[in-house]
């Protein structure tokens, strides 16, 4: 799951963003209303943390700007100000919860893990695949009922390639996925962490064929 921390604080954005990669989460952080507009067009953004007192164009305006344009991402609101009309203009505009500050960090990672689940509610949270069982909520893996132990960046990617069973998906999607918004991951390197996921899945009969110059697809899983 990709998360975009939007704060103008870069101290308390580093927090949140440092808090969530320990917890398994892709997550960046920009400063600006302009900065999170860049970050939704180049990356595959699942839920925004926001704070409303941005410089310039404030929360509120961008979320109903981001919302008026079809933003569907899960949109947790963070803010100093604590007043009832605040709150019900952040829902009303669309927000998904609402936390004031200060808040403890433990409150703010069990709202992003409601919002997580709540986003993948109309999917499974648990992708099974033949021998294959992937948790989404709990960012786990079992191979034939054994835990498949993956680097976070292949377990993201396997996350994205058995949620898209039967289609193509190209390097540059799988990077989007799994990538910070500001990082850019190579082709090779793409290349290097499907070698390692075929490595580790080549004896289940579980296949994910190449498409030339197109990308990757995981075949259907076919019962012997």
């Amino acid at each position: 799951m990709h998360v975009l921390i939007v704060e103008d604080d870069p101290i308390l954005a580093g927090g949140i963003t440092e808090k969530l990669r320990r917890e398994g989460y892709v997550a960046d952080s920009v400063t600006s209303a302009e900065q999170a507009d860049t970050a939704l067009r180049v990356s595959q953004i699942d839920l925004v943390i926001l704070d409303i007192g941005l410089p310039g164009v404030d929360g509120f305006s961008w979320l109903r700007k981001m919302r008026a344009n079809g933003g569907q991402q899960s949109v947790l609101v963070l803010t100093a100000r604590n007043d009832v009309s605040d709150r019900v203009q952040g829902l009303t505009l669309g927000a998904d919860d609402y936390l004031p500050k200060p808040y403890a960090t433990e409150e703010l990672l069990a709202r992003v893990y409601a919002l997580a689940r709540r986003g993948r509610a109309l999917k499974s949270r648990i992708i099974e695949h033949g021998p294959l069982t992937i948790d989404l909520d709990r960012k786990r893996a079992m191979l034939s009922g054994k835990p498949l132990d993956l680097p976070q960046r292949e377990h993201a990617i396997l996350e994205y390639l058995f949620s898209n069973v039967e289609a193509i998906v190209g390097k540059d999607k799988i990077a989007g996925a799994v990538a910070s918004w500001n990082e850019e991951i190579s082709a090779n390197a793409i290349e290097v962490h499907m070698s390692r996921l075929r490595s580790k899945l080549e004896d289940s009969g579980i296949k994910i064929r190449t498409i030339r110059g197109l990308g990757y697809l995981v075949e259907a899983w076919k019962d012997a």
